[in-house]
């Protein structure tokens, strides 16, 4: 009497792991590159809303909205700290007692760039941002990432996307 086998052999599998290690290798790199763009687009459009946040609570409550990093209670440059939005009706660019907390954003993953030419982005009670036009950059895993957003602040307190290929400082 034969007794039948339902198993597979050695050989078979090791082609079967050495087609999928293939496989894998090469889809590798995108994802990588699907991940950057993603996470891109994400952050971008986050920070975008929680600039927007900023006018439209400044214009409502008639009050100055800060939207800056902060560490220590303090608006510092490095914009990949927790970026929050808040009242701000006591010293300028710092986290009082009479200030409230609106929203807070990140933490951001530690290869990324993000570079604005301020320490903070002020919006007053009607809606006007405070200083220059600026434009903040965010640049996944380096600062010339081909997928590399943008945002543009302009002085009358209007938020856009950037349609032009971005690098960060």
């Amino acid at each position: 009497m034969q007794i039948k086998s339902v198993g597979l052999t050695v050989l078979e599998i090791m082609i079967t792991m050495s087609v999928a290690m293939i496989l894998i290798s090469v889809s590798l790199p995108s994802l990588k590159a699907f991940y950057a763009h993603a996470r891109s687009d994400s952050n971008i459009r986050k920070i975008r809303q929680s600039i927007q946040l900023a006018r439209n609570h400044a214009v409502a409550y008639g009050a100055r909205v800060t939207v800056c990093p902060l560490k220590n209670k303090a608006c510092v440059s490095n914009w990949l700290e927790n970026i929050t939005v808040f009242t701000d009706l006591g010293v300028a660019n710092r986290l009082d007692a009479t200030d409230q907390i609106i929203q807070t954003l990140g933490p951001f993953n530690a290869k990324d760039h993000i570079s604005y030419n301020r320490a903070a982005i002020r919006f007053q009670p009607d809606g006007l941002a405070s200083g220059t036009n600026g434009t903040l950059r965010y640049c996944p895993d380096s600062k010339n990432s081909r997928y590399s957003r943008a945002v543009i602040i302009s002085q009358s307190g209007r938020v856009r996307y950037s349609n032009k290929v971005v690098q960060c400082p």
